[in-house]
């Protein structure tokens, strides 16, 4: 269980530092590409996190939400 619970310390470290970072900091925001990088990473060890536990809801929501971060990303990268 150790080793679960590290991938989803990971997970979470990467999202929430994301979002603190973005609500406090005027360099951070939705379009930038460490933002979006922050918010892959994150939400691929939480899926990863989630295959682990077997758990389908939170492995979807994470998985929307890496596709999410990745089209984004995609985006501001093709300007």
């Amino acid at each position: 269980m150790a080793f679960e619970l590290a991938i989803g310390i990971v997970g979470i470290s990467f999202i929430l530092a994301a979002f603190i970072l973005d609500e406090f900091l005027k360099t951070w925001n939705q379009n930038t590409i460490r933002y979006n990088l922050f918010n892959i990473v994150g939400a691929a060890f939480l899926v990863w996190y989630a295959y682990l536990l077997n758990s389908w809801p939170f492995m979807v929501l994470n998985g929307v939400w890496f596709l999410a971060a990745m089209i984004k990303l995609y985006e501001i990268l093709k300007k």
